[in-house]
C-alpha cells in the first residue's frame, strides 16, 4: 500500500485530486448539477456531441474523463495540438468498423479542439453528422470565433463556468484533506488569511489553485506544517496573471476599454490600459483601439481627438516601453473627457448598406467629362461648379436619383460638431 501510495504521489496534485465521478464535480451545477440535461444525458449513456467551453481550470478534460468512465460507448480522446487529418482519418474508420460490427459508437474527445484548421474540422463534419462518432470538444476560446460553424451547429455547447471563491476554497480543503491523493496524511495545514488569498488569487482556475498549493507545500521550511501567507507570496509572485491575450479575458478587457473611454470615464480606461500593459498586450493593438475609438466615438464632435490619438500611436511605436505608457494615456484620458459623436459612424454604415442594397447610378452631370467624346455622351452637361457661385455653394442634386433626398450624416448638437448642426 506504501509503495502504490508513493506511485502515487509522484503525480502532480491537480492530476491527483482530478474528480473521477460527477457527485465530486464541484463549482458547476449549473451545468452538470443534478437534474441538469447533461447530467441526465450521461447518466442515461444518451450523449449528443457537446463543446465544452469555458476558462482554463473549469473541469473541461475533467468532465470528458468522468464521461469516459461512466459510458459503455468506445471512447477515443485526441489532443488537436499534437493530432492531425491523418489521425482522424484513422480514428474514423475504427468507429466506422466497431460500427458496423456491433460495437456500439465512438466518443471522441479532443481536447484544444479550436486548434484545429477548417481542413481538418471539415473532416469530421459528414461522421458527426452521420452519427458514426460523437464528439467531444473542449475549448478556453470563443467558439463562435473558433469552431466552423457547421460544426458548431450539430454540437450542444455547454459553457462551464469560472469557478466562484467559495468552490475553489472547498477544492483547496479537500485536498488537505484527502488522505490518498492529497496532504490529509501529512496533517497539512492553512491559515484562514493564506486559503482566502489563495482562492482569490487563482482567478477561479482550480488548477492554479491546486499548483500553487503544491509548490506552497514544497516552499515549508522542515517541520512546518502550516502554510500562511508568508509561505504563499513566495510563491505566487507575478507568474500568474488573470487576463489572457488569447482568451475570453482579451476581449472582455478590450471591450471595457473602449466603451470606458466611450463613456467619459477616464480612470476606468487607465484601468484597462494598465491591464492591457500589465499583461504584455501589443502596443500596437492598443494604439489602434484609441485610434479607432477615436474616430468612431468622438468625431467631429472634438476632431483633434483622433490627430491626438494618431500622434500617441506614432509616438509609442517611436519610443517603445516602457515610454509608450505616456502618449498611450495622454491620448486615453484626450478622448474619454472629450465631447462625443458617434454621427460620423452611423452616417458610413447606414451609406454603406444602402450602397450593398440599392443599385444606383451616377447622375450624367457628375460624371466624368475629360475624355474626348464624353460630352456626346452627356457626361458633365449642367454641372455647376460651386466656385463660380457665392459662398461657394450651389444647389444641386449630387444623390444618385434611386437615392435622392437620402441622408447620412445627421451633425449633433455637441461639441464642435455643433457648429455643423447648426449649418444643417
Amino acid at each position: 500500500m506504501d509503495s502504490l501510495f508513493a506511485q502515487t504521489v509522484t503525480k502532480p496534485l491537480a492530476d491527483r485530486m482530478r474528480p473521477r465521478s460527477l457527485n465530486d464535480f464541484a463549482g458547476q451545477e449549473k451545468a452538470v448539477g443534478v437534474g441538469s440535461p447533461l447530467r441526465r444525458m450521461i447518466e442515461r449513456d444518451a450523449l449528443q456531441s457537446l463543446l465544452l467551453y469555458g476558462p482554463p481550470g473549469t473541469g473541461k478534460t475533467t468532465l470528458a474523463h468522468i464521461i469516459a468512465n461512466m459510458t459503455r460507448s468506445r471512447f477515443v480522446s485526441l489532443n488537436a495540438v499534437s493530432s492531425g487529418v491523418p489521425e482522424l482519418r484513422k480514428l474514423i474508420g475504427e468507429a466506422r468498423d466497431a460500427l458496423y460490427s456491433g460495437m456500439g459508437r465512438t466518443i471522441v474527445f479532443i481536447d484544444e479542439i479550436h486548434r484545429f484548421n477548417k481542413a481538418q474540422q471539415d473532416v469530421l463534419l459528414p461522421y458527426v453528422e452521420n452519427g458514426t462518432v460523437i464528439l467531444i470538444g473542449a475549448t478556453t476560446e470563443n467558439p463562435f470565433f473558433e469552431v466552423n460553424a457547421p460544426l458548431l451547429s450539430r454540437m450542444k455547447i455547454i459553457r462551464l463556468e469560472r469557478l466562484d471563491k467559495n468552490a475553489v476554497k472547498k477544492i483547496l480543503q479537500k485536498a488537505l484533506a484527502d488522505k490518498v491523493n492529497g496532504y490529509g496524511r501529512q496533517g497539512l495545514a492553512m491559515t484562514d488569511e493564506a486559503l482566502e488569498a489563495l482562492a482569490d488569487f487563482s482567478g477561479g482556475d482550480a488548477r492554479i489553485a491546486l499548483n500553487l498549493l503544491e509548490q506552497a507545500e514544497f516552499m515549508l521550511p522542515d517541520g512546518v506544517k502550516t502554510i500562511d501567507g508568508t509561505v504563499l507570496e513566495s510563491v505566487m509572485g507575478d507568474a500568474f496573471k488573470r487576463y489572457d491575450k488569447k482568451g475570453d479575458r482579451h476581449y472582455d478587457t478590450v471591450s471595457a476599454f473602449i466603451k470606458s473611454m466611450r463613456g467619459s470615464d477616464a480612470d476606468a480606461a487607465l484601468h484597462y490600459l494598465a491591464e492591457m500593459l500589465e499583461s504584455g498586450e501589443d502596443v500596437r493593438f492598443i494604439a489602434r483601439r484609441i485610434v479607432i475609438c477615436a474616430a468612431e466615438d468622438v468625431g467631429n464632435a472634438d476632431p483633434m481627438a483622433l490627430v491626438v490619438a494618431n500622434a500617441a500611436a506614432q509616438a509609442a511605436h517611436f519610443v517603445g516601453l516602457p515610454e509608450a505608457q505616456l502618449p498611450l494615456a495622454q491620448a486615453v484620458c484626450y478622448i474619454a473627457n472629450a465631447p462625443k459623436s458617434n454621427a460620423c459612424c452611423m452616417g458610413i454604415l447606414n451609406a454603406r448598406a444602402d450602397a450593398r442594397n440599392v443599385h444606383s447610378t451616377v447622375p450624367k452631370h457628375l460624371r466624368d467629362a475629360h475624355y474626348q467624346g464624353a460630352k456626346a455622351l452627356g457626361h458633365g452637361t449642367g454641372y455647376k461648379y460651386p466656385h463660380d457661385y457665392p459662398g461657394g455653394w450651389v444647389q444641386q442634386q449630387y444623390m444618385p436619383d434611386e437615392l435622392a433626398g437620402r441622408k447620412y450624416y445627421f451633425p449633433k448638437d455637441t461639441g464642435a460638431e455643433k457648429a455643423l448642426h447648426n449649418k444643417k
